[in-house]
């Protein structure tokens, strides 16, 4: 186990380029983003009717994806979030467990702090292993990296939709300039459904 000064000083990827790296090796994907961070790397990679923006709903992107998921099995869907959010809904990867959609990968970017409130310091950086409680809940394939090396193998895994992945990204906690994607809920999903084929309601 990782002591905790190592895991104070330790470096991750850049989190703009490892999103965009990915999300330009995925562009079929369905895409959740969790709130803040995650939304602004996601739109700086470059805004697409295929990514459904969570502004305010924290602790739902895991959650949503799975219903996602479910509701379009033949599409990978991938939800990309911060370690904050994901720790807020950590019970939406049981359910992800119990029902192991093929086409769900959850990217969990974590540089250990709680980037929309000030920096604190998340549980990731105060011991916490979050691919262990992924794992503790059934997700087998939970696995963490650190470099943009590893987003050609994610994108692999994503496009083929062999099974439920979750990848703990760490990456440096730094906080790039806010690229602000569409505020308007009604407007976002929309999009999203139209994209799907289907009508706005």
């Amino acid at each position: 186990m990782m002591n905790q000064t190592a895991m104070n000083q330790r470096q991750g990827a850049d989190r703009r380029a490892f999103v965009s790296q990915l999300l330009a090796s995925t562009p079929d994907a369905l895409v959740v983003t969790g709130l803040g961070s995650a939304s602004y790397d996601v739109f700086a990679a470059g805004d697409r009717d295929k990514n459904y923006y969570l502004w305010g709903a924290m602790g739902g992107a895991a959650a949503l994806g799975l219903g996602l998921a479910l509701a379009q099995p033949d599409k990978p869907v991938v939800v990309i979030t911060g370690d904050g959010e994901q720790l807020m809904g950590i019970g939406a990867l049981g359910t992800i467990a119990v029902k192991q959609p093929k086409n769900l990968t959850i990217v969990m970017l974590d540089n250990g702090h709680f980037g929309e409130t000030g920096m604190q310091r998340s549980h990731s950086s105060l011991g916490a292993d979050l691919v262990a409680v992924a794992k503790g809940f059934g997700l087998a394939d939970a696995h963490s990296v650190d470099s943009t090396d590893a987003c050609d193998a994610l994108a692999q895994q994503i496009n083929a939709c062999q099974g439920t992945g979750f990848v703990q990204v760490f990456i440096n906690a730094d906080e790039p300039p806010r690229a602000l994607p569409p505020r308007d809920g009604p407007y976002i999903k929309n999009r999203f459904r139209a994209a799907l084929g289907l009508q706005p309601f």
